[in-house]
């Protein structure tokens, strides 16, 4: 079928990306893979001279789905972009100061007659010391040896149950899926786009014109230029929803270091006086940056907390990042769509940004318009991706809310806050019976839910009484039986380094032998 015959039939025919980096080449990546069926076009449009953030290192599990949806060899991919694995994040300072807990991917334990693991871990905790409940989990306990493995097909295996997501470069992995992308018939266009031209009935953009006059004309058109925003922001003017107030980081200071040993299988975020520090570990070097609040702590003292705090000597100087926490009131406006930072930030505390990308791409392929484009189907982009913001939004306020620290006006202001309803009513059924739902929820089950609230010690007044049906000394018993377990199968795992290098995935050349 031409190209002339997909319009007549109302389809869209071009789609145009205006701009690179990770969501750029995610967007063309996933574009050309289920859309290029050689009568339409994908072609995406940056610029050399405008960089790209660029920081955003760790990942969470749905990137595997996203990357084996592009038939991605995930030990080529890894090595192409320096990458490891990541079982979760560990969390220090949080609670209080001193405190540690660590929030894994995965599942705790396994549920007793429709019992969530949880509960059953809490009567025990009532009745005696279970240990900590990341104990329960293969992630967490294979986090605490330093060791990884993939999941094995056993399901009687606590290896079965091992979930993880990645480090790795973003802007190899930018680079990584830009040679997906035009292998797969994407066209890469350069230039600094000066103006945009719009339809002067509908309002649609009608093509966006380069330095030196050339007009790249689309039909869709997909805003990846970041905070800046160019279409989503400056020429449709997109309102914005704030969520300063909530979330009062608008700083990131970020600077990379030299490996002081090997990495870990786990991203780390430490509590500072008015934000946080990330460590993320990759084959060659370490991701740092400290996200704090301008209204509570000076840059300079910022940038002199993270260099005090480094592992291993700094390899570039520090940069910082400036941002506004956030998210547009429509994702999909016109035939513009925003994905990234063109639609809305959260902080990376729970490296969701890369997601967010995912799953508005993804979420565009299964909404993918005709011409002319239906407002019912962009209303419905428009409420998913809501909806997405919205619950991440809460759960990033929960690690701030659910703290004791009083030792700055930081942690003070967050401490005290009044906190978005849908929050408020997830922390006081919590605090009742340690209930906690999450049907229909795209992201962040019961375990991460109960990880921050346990781990910032927010204890519930009681366990579900529906537990005290079950025989105690038969629950107590297969508690230290799964414990024992866990601990037993993390030990058996090599250490992440070993793996990597036996799977062909490391940089350099593989010294050892062996399939994983």
């Amino acid at each position: 079928m031409n190209k002339r015959s997909i319009e007549g039939h109302g389809a869209i025919g071009s789609i145009v990306i205006v701009g690179g980096g990770t969501a750029g080449w995610m967007t063309a990546a996933a574009c050309s893979r289920y859309l290029a069926d050689g009568a339409r076009s994908i072609t995406l449009v940056e610029s050399d001279e405008i960089g790209t953030v660029g920081v955003g290192e760790a990942t969470i599990p749905p990137i595997i789905n996203f990357n084996r949806m592009l038939d991605i060899d995930e030990n080529a991919f890894l090595k192409a972009t320096k990458g490891t694995f990541k079982l979760g994040i560990e969390f220090v300072n949080w609670g209080q100061q001193g405190d540690r807990y660590f929030h894994p991917f995965g599942a705790y334990g396994e549920d007793l007659h429709g019992v969530p693991f949880h509960q059953l871990w809490l009567r025990e905790k009532h009745l005696g010391e279970p240990g900590q409940i990341a104990d329960y989990c293969i992630s967490a306990a294979a986090a605490a040896a330093r060791r990884f493995g993939r999941p094995v097909r056993d399901p009687k295996s606590p290896l079965a149950r091992l979930f993880y997501a990645f480090h790795f470069d973003a802007g190899l992995y930018a680079a990584f899926l830009r040679q997906i992308a035009e292998r797969q018939g994407a066209k890469r266009q350069e230039g600094r786009i000066v103006k945009v031209h719009r339809h002067s009935e509908s309002g649609d953009v009608t093509s966006v014109e380069l330095e030196g006059g050339r007009l790249v004309e689309g039909d869709l058109f997909v805003d990846c230029s970041g905070f800046a925003g160019l279409l989503t922001a400056k020429e449709l003017e997109t309102p914005w929803r704030d969520w300063s107030h909530w979330l009062p980081a608008d700083r990131a200071i970020a600077v990379p270091t030299a490996n002081v040993g090997t990495p870990d299988p786990f991203t780390r975020s430490t509590a500072h006086g008015a934000g946080w520090q990330w460590r993320i570990p990759l084959q060659h070097r370490t991701g740092n940056g400290h996200v704090f609040s301008s209204r509570f702590m000076d840059e300079d003292a910022a940038r002199d907390i993270l260099l005090a705090n480094l592992e291993g000597a700094a390899l570039a100087d520090p940069r910082t990042i400036r941002f506004a926490t956030g998210r547009r009131e429509q994702a999909w406006s016109h035939n513009v769509v925003a994905i990234g930072l063109s639609s809305g930030f959260l902080e990376p505390l729970e490296s969701t940004s890369i997601h967010l990308i995912q799953n508005g791409i993804q979420r565009l392929l299964a909404l993918f318009p005709g011409k002319p484009i239906s407002p019912v189907e962009r209303d419905e982009y428009n409420r998913g991706m809501a909806d997405l913001f919205d619950d991440i939004r809460d759960f990033i306020i929960l690690h701030y809310k659910a703290t004791q620290r009083d030792d700055t006006a930081f942690w003070r202001y967050v401490r005290d806050m009044e906190i978005p309803d849908t929050l408020a009513r997830k922390i006081d059924l919590w605090r009742l019976h340690g209930r906690v739902f999450r049907e229909g929820a795209d992201l962040f089950n019961v375990t991460s839910w109960v990880a921050v609230l346990l781990g910032q010690n927010i204890a519930p007044s009681a366990y579900d009484p529906v537990v005290d049906s079950l025989d105690e000394s038969r629950v107590s018993l297969a508690l230290r039986q799964m414990r024992e377990g866990y601990a037993r199968a993390a030990q058996s795992l090599p250490v992440q380094e070993e793996f990597l290098r036996r799977a062909g995935a490391w940089a350099e050349e593989p010294q050892l032998t062996g399939a994983w």
